[in-house]
């Protein structure tokens, strides 16, 4: 195993450290990257690996983030990276259509907690603002972030619903999403837009995820819900790096990839495991369900390889962030929803 992750710079690091495999992708990516929605959870490290990655390669392209950036500092932090900036309201065409033109572009902004909360915004910027940007970069090639949201709860022992598999959303959000990957589909088919699109769950990080969510409720003794009993995970950089890949699948009509690890994970496990480093009896409440939401990544597993950070080295390097009470994000992922409402 690696060692353990004491500062938000090591794990800044880790997760943008370019492989090999993402350097030759960069290599043979022509133009200037373009990510909308960079300010989010996933975007500053995947703009970085980006750029980490052409700056070992051949090429002098550029990386180029785009967010309203109400996050403090990351406007900074990218800037220190090598990475350009542009603050934008991607709502506000004025502001969309002058953003400039590239040849690779990925799609991340979108809304999902508090969607219930504003359904209109939730659909805005779920649905329709991927329209408008379907529109602005139809001479791109684009990766479009969705979710495993998309798909309807499934029997655990089938392994998780695959992308040849049918969609059948849940609650505004998960429909929205759905939206989403319609209105790429709509204008891809129109004017032959390249485009992947990228259904995750669910991305791991120190700072947030589904694995520090159970080990905040085992250390603090709190009541770990079973009914969604069974997960999906990947390491955030592991997703980065796939994403990156992935545009060699970008086609017309849309590549669609779903991306997670390739394990269904026990909750009641996670919980278990956790409580054994800690040395705390978890409590638990409620039995598990006999279908979860689950995604069958073996499709991408086949095309990239798995990934690099196993399940056992994300649960020890989270317990160990956990135990020296490192920064997190206070967002908790819901994964235990099963009405769609977040």
């Amino acid at each position: 195993m690696l060692d353990k992750i004491e500062t938000i710079e090591r794990l800044e690091d880790i997760m943008s450290y370019p492989t090999k495999d993402v350097v030759n992708a960069m290599s043979e990516l022509e133009g200037d990257l373009l990510i909308l929605g960079v300010g989010g959870k996933m975007g500053p490290t995947l703009a970085k690996l980006a750029k980490r990655a052409i700056d070992n390669s051949s090429i002098d392209s550029k990386v180029i983030g785009v967010s309203r950036f109400s996050v403090h500092g990351i406007n900074k932090e990218l800037r220190k990276s090598g990475i350009e900036t542009i603050t934008c309201d991607l709502l506000d065409d004025d502001q969309l259509f002058k953003l400039p033109d590239t040849p690779n572009v990925i799609f991340m902004a979108g809304r999902k907690f508090g969607s219930t909360d504003n359904k209109s915004l939730t659909w805005a910027m779920n649905t329709y603002l991927p329209g408008r940007v379907a529109q602005k970069y139809r001479n791109s090639r684009i990766i479009v972030f969705s979710t495993g949201n998309v798909y309807p709860l499934t029997m655990i022992a089938v392994g998780g619903s695959r992308e040849i598999g049918s969609v059948d959303p849940v609650g505004e959000y998960a429909q929205s999403c759905l939206g989403r990957e319609r209105m790429f589909e709509y204008f891809s088919n129109r004017f032959n837009t390249p485009v992947t699109i990228i259904r995750l769950n669910y991305a791991i990080d120190l700072r947030y995820g589904i694995l520090l969510d159970v080990a905040q409720k085992v250390v603090s003794k709190q009541p770990i819900d079973l009914t969604m009993g069974n997960v999906n995970v990947i390491w955030q950089g592991d997703a980065n790096a796939i994403v990156l890949r992935a545009f060699t699948l970008c086609q017309s009509p849309p590549a669609i990839l779903n991306l997670s690890g390739p394990e269904n994970v026990s909750v009641r496990y996670l919980a278990n495991r956790f409580g054994e480093i800690f040395g705390i009896h978890p409590i638990f409440e409620s039995d598990e369900a006999k279908m979860s939401l689950l995604t069958n990544a073996s499709r991408c597993h086949k095309i990239f390889g798995y990934p690099q950070v196993s399940l056992d080295q994300m649960i020890e390097w989270i317990a160990h962030w956990v135990q020296i009470n490192g920064i997190i994000l206070n967002k908790p992922t819901k994964f235990e929803v099963r009405d769609g409402r977040f």
